[in-house]
């Protein structure tokens, strides 16, 4: 089974919030294929004077062949995404914010959500879709599906070796 990884940057800003508890929040706010390979971690860069706007350049997207089903989901949707797993940093600590993963599958997001991770998704990106595109037809296989009897309660019931019904009375 054949792994592919390509690298995207991910730009995370400081949106202001119209909230009596908080004045802002951070989110993801635009993914683009990246020109250059991924490294082994984010090179994060401040686009901003106040540090609201970081971009992580070189974020590695691992696309698995166990995952293609959650490609397929992404990729037949009527607006495929990519998906940004990221987490704040330690107080003072620059970036205030950083990329964890990024993901294409409908199912590893799912499962991050599940784990209590912030998860958001952006747009995909064209060169990436055309990506995804070669990778779900090259993986993935549906299912067979099949015969599923409903409403039958006793569908699983196998009478006992030797059992025979009693006579019918008259």
């Amino acid at each position: 089974m054949r792994e592919m990884r390509f690298s995207v940057d991910v730009t995370l800003a400081r949106v202001p919030v119209a909230n009596r508890w908080i004045s802002d929040r951070w989110q993801p706010v635009e993914v683009v294929a990246a020109t250059e390979p991924a490294a082994d971690a984010p090179e994060y860069r401040c686009d901003s004077d106040d540090a609201s706007r970081w971009t992580a350049k070189g974020v590695s997207v691992l696309l698995h062949p166990t995952e293609a089903e959650g490609y397929f989901l992404n990729i037949t949707a009527p607006e495929p995404k990519l998906f940004v797993m990221w987490r704040r940093a330690e107080d003072g600590e620059l970036p205030p914010v950083q990329v964890v993963v990024v993901t294409a599958s409908y199912n590893e997001a799912a499962r991050s959500l599940d784990g209590g991770e912030q998860v958001d998704s952006l747009p995909l990106p064209r060169e990436v879709a055309a990506w995804l595109q070669r990778y779900v037809a090259e993986h993935y296989k549906p299912e067979p599906r099949r015969k599923v009897r409903r409403n039958d309660p006793f569908a699983g019931d196998v009478p006992p070796r030797g059992h025979q019904d009693p006579p019918a009375s008259q």
